[in-house]
Parts: structure tokens; C-alpha cells; sequence
């Protein structure tokens, strides 16, 4: 009834972690056992080790939360020598979260986890994420524009031989066409949507709360004009899609379904609640039973 087979693999449940707000999952897996999720999207990996930014780096916001984290994260290598023998041992799918400020660096990240992952298991799909900086063209996102988007995803096919799904910015002027051009570049599949990029202030100091003036916004707050988009993207392409933003209940769930969604990615509400996942999880399943629903493609895109 849950279950489904996605790009060849088995997800028991559509439930999974987003990037960015589970870690690797350890930390969780002490609330409750994560082989409970259908996947988890690791942090985001950069080829070299990241700091993150400085400054101030989340605040809470009516109904969510700023971020400017940076991409903090210790680097692919670390992630293959340490963090990744913790995320095999579990029953549950790996997305290997990967961005860059160059097209090179993504590249070179990309055939790291590619090599090692023919000797050991270190994900079992990547998550393609194109919000970041092009520092090569002046500080826009890959994601930005389709041509730009086109490209990249073109260039990460040829390394990889797993499934690979891009991560879309919501940020983009015309999202459903860098969407289309992402699926005829040989996408696998989309998961959107990223954070919302958003400003604060502290009048007192009279500056921007974040040393680097804006922040990505996420929570409750964007759910509506997320499930906005998923609806609009599913129905212009073929490929499976990744529905986020704001995800807190399992009714959050059903609803990206309902919009279009194959999977659904929960994360600032493991902030609130470390045990939103199981919450999740459990929710979906009982909900499927009372309406006697046996698969979700019964529900999908019925909107």
C-alpha cells in the first residue's frame, strides 16, 4: 500500500528527509529508528569541506524560519570515508545531496560518490542541487534560467549512472520551463521546492539580520505556493517528482500527492518535533487504510 518502485528503487513509504535539516541522520535515529523513512536526502555535499557562513544563521519567522547556513558540511570525502557507513547499515533510501559554486566542482563531487559507489554503497540516488552560486557567473544560481539548467544537468548524466534528480530553485523566473529543459537534458526525475529567498531586518542595528543581507525562507509559511508550483511542474513533465515546503503533517502530505508529487521531502518540522518523520509516516498509512486507498496513484495529481 505505501510502497512504491521509483527509478528502480524500492521506497517503502514516501516519506523522506529533505537536505539541509536531518544531517546525515544519527542525531535523529536516537529519537527513532530512520529506517522507518522511505529515504533520506543527506546534507548538502560540496566537493571541498565548508565552514558555512558567518553572522547570524537561523531565526524563527511567523509560521517557519530563515536560514543562511551556507552549505556547511564536511566535504565528499569525508562523507564517503565516515558519514556514509551509518546511512548504508539503514533500510532506507540515499540521496546524496551534491552543489558547487562551479560547474567543475559539481563534477568533481559527482565522480567521487560515482567511483566509490561501484566498491561501496553510498547512495542510491543524487539530488542535483542547482539553487547554488555560480561564482563563474557572478553569483547566480544554476537554477536560475533553463539554458544555465539545461547545461548542468547535461554534464551530470554523463558521469552518473544512477538516477539523478535536480533540485529546482523556486526563486526561478519561469520555473516550469527550467523544469522542462531539465527533463530534456536527461533528468531523472525534480524534487522542489528550495527555499524561498527572503529578507529581515533589525531595526535596532539597522541592518539586515544576515551578514549576507537575504536568506532562504522555509516552513509552514511556503507550503501554499509550493504546492502551487509541484501542481504546475507535475503537470508539464513526464518525470517523477520530489514535492517540499512546509511539509508538518501527514495531511501535508496527501496534499503534495494530490498536487501532482510522487515523493514528499519533510524538513523544518523535525526542528519543532524530532519525531515528525515516524509522525508522518504513520499518519499516510492510517489515512490510506481508513479510505481504503491501495495505492497512491489513486490520489495522484488529482488536482
Amino acid at each position: 500500500m505505501m510502497q512504491q518502485t521509483i527509478w528502480g528503487k524500492t521506497f517503502k513509504n514516501p516519506i523522506i528527509a529533505a537536505s539541509g535539516t536531518f544531517g546525515f541522520g544519527s542525531e535523529y535515529n536516537e529519537f527513532y529508528d530512520i529506517s522507518n523513512l522511505g529515504g533520506i536526502s543527506t546534507k548538502g555535499l560540496t566537493l571541498e569541506p565548508r565552514d558555512g557562513n558567518s553572522g547570524i544563521r537561523i531565526i524563527e519567522t511567523p509560521s517557519g524560519i530563515m536560514n543562511s547556513i551556507g552549505l556547511q558540511n564536511p566535504g565528499v570525502k569525508d562523507y564517503i570515508l565516515h558519514e556514509s557507513h551509518f546511512l548504508r547499515e539503514k533500510d532506507t533510501v540515499i540521496l546524496a545531496n551534491v552543489g558547487g559554486s562551479t560547474l567543475e566542482s559539481y563534477l568533481e563531487a559527482l565522480e567521487l560518490l560515482e567511483e566509490h559507489n561501484k566498491t561501496h554503497r553510498v547512495m542510491d540516488i543524487i539530488e542535483l542541487n542547482i539553487s547554488c552560486p555560480n561564482v563563474k557567473a557572478g553569483g547566480m544560481a544554476f537554477g536560475m534560467n533553463a539554458c544555465d539548467a539545461e547545461y548542468i544537468t547535461k554534464e551530470a548524466k554523463k558521469i552518473t549512472s544512477i538516477p539523478l534528480v535536480v533540485k529546482l530553485s523556486p526563486n526561478a523566473h519561469h520555473l516550469v520551463e527550467v523544469a522542462q529543459a531539465v527533463e530534456s537534458a536527461g533528468a531523472d526525475g525534480l524534487s522542489l521546492v528550495n527555499t524561498f529567498n527572503a529578507l529581515e531586518i533589525d531595526i535596532h542595528r539597522r541592518k539586515a539580520v544576515f551578514d549576507n543581507v537575504t536568506a532562504g525562507l522555509s516552513g509552514p509559511a511556503i507550503r501554499p505556493i509550493a504546492l502551487r508550483m509541484v501542481r504546475e511542474v507535475s503537470k508539464a513533465v513526464s518525470i517523477p517528482v520530489i514535492g517540499m515546503g512546509g511539509v508538518e503533517t501527514w495531511e501535508d502530505v496527501i496534499k503534495f500527492i494530490m498536487a501532482g508529487a510522487h515523493l514528499v521531502q519533510f524538513g523544518t518540522a523535525s526542528f519543532i518535533n524530532p519525531m515528525a518523520g515516524l509522525e508522518l509516516v504513520e499518519g499516510v498509512e492510517r489515512y490510506m487504510e481508513e479510505n481504503h486507498i491501495h495505492s497512491f496513484d489513486e490520489i495522484r495529481g488529482i488536482i
